[in-house]
């Protein structure tokens, strides 16, 4: 359960909650709690980009931390370049800003989310990180553990 006695939108299984998810226009990061990183949707003939990692053994979003001075926004781009080797068409659009609860010390952080679109689709090499890339229709079953709440926010970009 969340502080605030909302249910949460999503919980995975190590008990890790997305919270809340805002809209955002504006990318002014929220003050309240760490940003420490950035996620993207990339789409594609309406599916959207999943990645397998390796160390936590699930599909999730492409993306990852944000480094010391870099905007969310390139942090977004450079994951998604380094783990997936896809480049979007067109700059990543902000989506806005998910708030989570991570498991087991209840730790308020955020990440901030972004959508692309691609039109050609690059081939992908297996790196050290990332084992399988997988276009997802947002309801067929994945083979192998589906992040719920990495799900959640893909089907919010829709």
């Amino acid at each position: 359960m969340s502080h605030s006695g909302v249910p949460p939108l999503a919980v995975d299984d190590r008990g890790n909650a997305l919270i809340s998810f805002g809209r955002g226009v504006e990318e002014t990061p929220p003050s309240d709690a760490p940003l420490p990183a950035a996620l993207v949707a990339l789409r594609h003939a309406d599916r959207v980009l999943m990645v397998f990692d390796r160390y936590r053994q699930s599909w999730e979003l492409p993306g990852g931390r944000i480094e010391e001075g870099e905007s969310p926004r390139r942090a977004a781009g450079r994951e998604l370049l380094e783990e997936t080797g896809q480049e979007p068409a067109g700059p990543l659009w902000f989506v806005g800003y998910a708030r989570f609860v991570l498991a087991p010390d209840q730790r308020a952080e955020y990440a901030a989310l972004f959508g692309g679109r691609l039109t050609a689709v690059r081939d992908f090499r297996p790196n050290e990180e990332i084992a399988a890339i997988r276009w997802w229709d947002l309801t067929e079953t994945l083979p192998g553990r589906l992040q719920p709440l990495d799900a959640h926010l893909a089907r919010l970009t829709r």
